[in-house]
């Protein structure tokens, strides 16, 4: 199983609460905490690109540089 998702230019985890019964993650290599949630994968997936899009939509509202992922991930 792949625990991260890609979306653009960035990437973002794939975690799972077992008490809340929901899947969460944050976009990683940002300062900016940008995270998301779903009740299914399709869920979480679609909400990470949601906040992507958002995030996008904000800095160019706000006229800010927006950040990139930093982080390397090696398969």
């Amino acid at each position: 199983m792949n625990k991260l998702l890609r979306y653009k230019d960035y990437l973002g985890t794939v975690e799972y609460s077992l008490n809340d019964k929901v899947f969460f993650g944050e976009v990683l290599g940002i300062e900016s905490l940008l995270s998301y949630q779903g009740n299914t994968i399709e869920e979480l997936e679609e909400d990470f690109k949601e906040t992507i899009e958002d995030y996008l939509e904000l800095c160019i509202r706000k006229n800010w540089e927006p950040e990139k992922t930093s982080v390397v991930v090696v398969n």
